[in-house]
C-alpha cells in the first residue's frame, strides 16, 4: 500500500507565496524604517509568527535588484559592514500602487483565518491558541465528513449540521459585535 506523503511545517508551502509577494513585503517594511537584509528576514519571520523565514538567497538578490531599479537607496550608517536600505520616492509609489492587491493576496495566501501581517507584534497567546483551535476544528470536521462518506448515519449528520449552524450563528454575532 502506498502511503501518501504529508508535509509538515512551512517548507512545503513556500511554493504558495504569490509572485511579487516578497518584493512587496520588503518594500512595505522599508517604508516603515531603513533596514538591512538580516533585519528584514527577522522582521518577516516575526510578523509571520515564525511560519515563514525568507532565505537570504531570496532577500539579498532582491535588495540588489531594488537598489538597481531605483526603489531603494543605501543609507549611510555608522555601523561597519551593515548595509541598510530605505525607500526612494519610486519605492513609496510602488507600495501605494500595489497595497490593495497585495493585501487581498494575503487572505488567499494564508487563508482568511489568520492574516499574518495584521496581528499586533508579538501575536497575543490567545490569538495563537485560537488559530490552533480553528485548525483542529477543521481537521475534526474533515475526519467526520470522511467517516460519514464511508459509513453514513442520518443521526450523526443531523447532529453535526445542528452544531455547525449554532457555531456559525455564535461566530457571526461575535464578529458583528467586534465591528461596533
Amino acid at each position: 500500500m502506498h502511503k501518501s506523503r504529508k508535509h509538515h511545517g512551512w517548507g512545503r508551502r513556500t511554493s504558495r507565496v504569490p509572485k511579487g509577494y516578497l518584493r512587496y513585503r520588503v518594500l512595505k517594511l522599508l517604508n516603515e524604517k531603513p533596514m538591512s537584509g538580516a533585519e528584514l528576514i527577522k522582521e518577516i519571520e516575526e510578523k509571520t509568527n515564525n511560519r515563514w523565514r525568507p532565505s537570504p538567497g531570496s532577500v539579498y538578490p532582491l535588495l540588489s535588484w531594488l537598489l538597481d531599479s531605483g526603489y531603494t537607496v543605501e543609507v549611510n550608517d555608522s555601523e561597519a559592514g551593515v548595509r541598510r536600505y530605505e525607500l526612494t520616492e519610486a519605492g513609496q509609489e510602488y507600495v501605494k500602487e500595489h497595497e490593495e492587491r497585495m493585501e487581498n493576496q494575503d487572505t488567499r495566501f494564508v487563508g482568511p483565518h489568520f492574516r499574518w501581517f495584521d496581528w499586533p507584534s508579538p501575536v497575543p497567546d490567545t490569538a495563537k491558541e485560537l488559530v490552533g483551535n480553528w485548525q483542529q476544528m477543521r481537521k475534526t470536521g474533515f475526519a467526520l465528513l470522511k467517516k460519514l462518506s464511508s459509513n453514513y448515519s442520518e443521526s450523526v449528520a443531523t447532529e453535526a449540521k445542528k452544531l455547525v449552524e449554532e457555531f456559525t450563528e455564535k461566530l457571526s454575532s461575535l464578529s458583528e459585535a467586534q465591528e461596533v
